[in-house]
């Protein structure tokens, strides 16, 4: 049986005020953003860079929780690391949600070891096999002979989503897994186990954990913007309908140049090269 495991809530709730947008000050107001901890970074950015002008109240919960959130009326803008579903746009047009994706990141999704672990380098077919349980030891890809403890997110984050769909091609993962909140509890997992494999996105990579490169490729900037990193994947915002008022402004405002050096003073990568 699988076992969980939590560290932090992967919640972060903060009001601040803002900024101004297009160098137009702007009276006090209420935006929420929730859902996806991989976004969480950028969120949490975006809301302290409006201080003074804005109240944006952040959250996270993963991406499963900022859909249904938006579904529900409860969030303004949704954080998701992964696309609606069909059944998800069938559930929220069924309520008068009518969701518009935002493309406004680019992550690479890295394993993380812990940094006692001489292993280095990995292929998209041992991780496949270390997650679905045919590789069970070190030993087996050049390590220490000791057992691998399997580290993952759980079923409603997006970076599982993807995870699934890059690494384990849609195979179960292994029973015994450790399932997770967030991508903090990956990393707070691996840096206290040296036996312990886990993933995040680049945001959460840290001198407590050791980043492995794929296929002989690392998890940067550039090679998510490139997508010659193994595991790249965009990250979205989504909004009911195309927004007006301050929900606008807040999304035009991280797509424009001064967003998207924001976004890559998170750790991301942009979703266009910046002058």
């Amino acid at each position: 049986m699988a076992r969980r495991r939590m560290f932090q809530t992967g919640v972060v709730a903060a009001l601040v005020a803002g900024l101004f947008t297009f160098g137009l000050a702007v009276s006090a107001a209420d935006v929420t953003m929730s859902g996806s901890t991989t976004v969480l970074p950028i969120a949490q950015a975006v809301a302290e860079a409006y201080a003074g002008i804005y109240e944006i109240e952040v959250s996270g919960g993963g991406s499963g929780v900022g859909i249904a959130n938006l579904i529900d009326g409860t969030t303004m803008i949704c954080d998701t690391s992964r696309a609606l579903k069909g059944e998800e746009y069938a559930s929220a047009v069924a309520k008068g949600v009518y969701p518009m994706t935002w493309f406004i990141a680019n992550d690479a999704i890295s394993p993380i070891v812990n940094p006692s672990n001489p292993v280095t380098n990995l292929t998209t077919d041992q991780l496949q096999q270390i997650y679905t349980g045919a590789i069970t030891s070190w030993s087996q890809v050049g390590g220490d002979n000791k057992p691998i403890l399997v580290v993952s997110r759980d079923s409603s984050s997006g970076t599982y989503g993807s995870w699934n769909d890059l690494v384990l091609k849609g195979a179960a993962v292994m029973a015994g897994a450790v399932y997770t909140s967030s991508n903090a509890d990956v990393a707070n997992e691996v840096a206290s186990n040296p036996n312990a494999i886990g993933y995040a996105g680049l945001g959460y990579l840290n001198s407590s954990v050791k980043a492995v490169t794929v296929n002989g490729v690392a998890a940067t900037v550039a090679t998510a913007l490139d997508r010659t990193f193994p595991i790249a994947r965009p990250l979205f915002m989504v909004t009911n309908g195309f927004p007006t008022g301050k929900v606008l402004d807040v999304i035009m405002w991280i797509l424009s140049d001064a967003g998207q050096r924001l976004v890559l003073e998170a750790g991301f990568a942009p979703i266009r090269a910046l002058p």
